[in-house]
């Protein structure tokens, strides 16, 4: 299965979502919390092409954006593979 990390923040709701539906589906990930580790927000940003907002959500090399990505690819059955499930 691909490593997954995803930066986050205690605040954001659609952070939670993300976090809930990798949970449900067994996924292990790497969480990076950008209020308590605010130099990694510009990590993000370089990673991300830019993108401030959070989650920012990586599988393996694969940028998969947001919350509403991350729940696209599983709507569309896209997601297990990406996994490598």
């Amino acid at each position: 299965m691909q490593p997954v990390e995803i930066y986050s923040s205690p605040l954001c709701g659609f952070c939670h979502a993300a976090k809930r539906l990798l949970k449900q589906k067994g996924v292990n990930f790497s969480e990076i919390n950008v209020l308590a580790q605010p130099a990694r927000k510009s990590e993000m940003l370089k990673r991300a092409n830019g993108r401030h907002t959070v989650p920012q959500i990586f599988v393996g090399k694969t940028h998969v954006g947001g919350y509403d990505e991350l729940s696209a690819l599983e709507r569309a059955g896209k997601l297990d593979a990406l996994l490598g499930k």
